[in-house]
């Protein structure tokens, strides 16, 4: 009897993530009731807002809930359906959990052309990342030609889409990533001007040399020490785009705060998070506007697929961590 592998939340994590915070159950697979469908999930979009949802606390999104399915975006096809807009086969992405299978009625979820893209693309540069990307920097950056963007992780799933879009809208793009071997491949496969090893121990001379108009707009993704030494090299009315603080995601105490904080005064900088679920109505623009790009050859993307099924999830989410993985983080089911 075939039965659905998932991943529940069993508790929530103090540091790393760890095995022990999972439980793997073998669930009945269940029959899609009227009006929905039940997908074969066959890839896991792995991304560090994982670890945020499993903390307790006041955020975005309620955190996932003890003895619940993680959740995690996915994608897979329609194996049976009841709902008239999903025919068997069709291939689809939803937030459908760390599991083999998923019932849905349709809300919240979209259908993929494979003919452009794989599964695992539609969910990774032409996905949330590519989302997230998209919207920080256009409507919350606001890059203007002539610009120097700033992206911290340069190499991962967003920084990389970042810097490729402030190109195509005529901007200097300068990126930060670990080791020499990524920085090639930022420089080298992905446009970008120039990008600074933070691993080199020059951080601040080498972001100098690599921005010296200095830095118009700022999307970070790292936080800590970084982020503050970034702040130094802000412009005057600066646009800083908040998307991700993954320096501080297994911190066990409460990070010191900014050292450079007086640069957001002096500097009149503007400073906003981004969500990207807060720009839900303008995604068909995004994706048409993704998708073209891709198409034309504008926009690289690469995806570091895992083996291992549902159970590989603690350890395949905490390359992100230690910068394991080398382009957007898939989990094969």
């Amino acid at each position: 009897m075939t039965v659905n592998r998932q991943a529940l939340l069993k508790s929530r994590p103090h540091g790393l993530v760890t095995t022990d915070n999972f439980e793997f159950v073998d669930a009945p697979l269940a029959e899609p009731g009227e009006g929905e469908f039940r997908v074969k999930i066959e890839a896991i979009s792995i991304d560090p807002a994982m670890r945020g949802w499993m903390a307790e606390g006041k955020s975005y999104i309620p955190p996932v809930g003890i003895g619940e399915v993680m959740r995690a975006g996915a994608a897979g096809h329609v194996e049976a359906s009841n709902n008239p807009k999903f025919k068997v086969g069709d291939a689809v992405s939803g937030m459908f959990g760390v599991q083999q299978y998923v019932i849905s009625n349709g809300a919240m979820v979209s259908k993929l052309d494979e003919s452009q893209a794989s599964l695992e693309r539609w969910i990774a540069g032409l996905g949330m990342p590519g989302l997230t990307a998209y919207f920080g920097l256009l409507n919350v950056g606001e890059p203007k030609e002539g610009d120097t963007v700033l992206v911290s992780a340069a190499s991962g799933a967003v920084g990389s889409v970042v810097g490729q879009i402030a190109k195509l809208k005529g901007c200097r793009a300068v990126g930060i990533a670990g080791g020499p071997e990524k920085c090639k491949y930022v420089v080298e496969e992905l446009g970008f001007d120039a990008c600074v090893d933070y691993k080199a121990g020059n951080l601040y001379r080498d972001l100098r040399e690599a921005c010296p108009k200095g830095v118009d707009v700022l999307f970070e993704n790292v936080g800590g020490e970084i982020f503050d030494t970034e702040l130094a090299l802000m412009n005057v009315f600066g646009r800083v785009v908040l998307c991700g603080l993954i320096s501080a995601y297994n911190a066990t105490e409460m990070p010191d705060g900014l050292n450079n904080i007086r640069s957001v005064l002096v500097n009149r900088l503007k400073m906003q998070g981004i969500i990207v679920f807060d720009f839900i109505k303008e995604y068909p623009q995004a994706i048409s506007d993704l998708g073209k790009w891709h198409a034309e050859g504008k926009l690289k993307l690469r995806e570091d697929i895992r083996d291992g099924g549902v159970d590989a999830f603690p350890d395949v989410l905490n390359l992100l961590f230690n910068g394991g993985n080398n382009g957007k983080l898939v989990l094969k089911v």
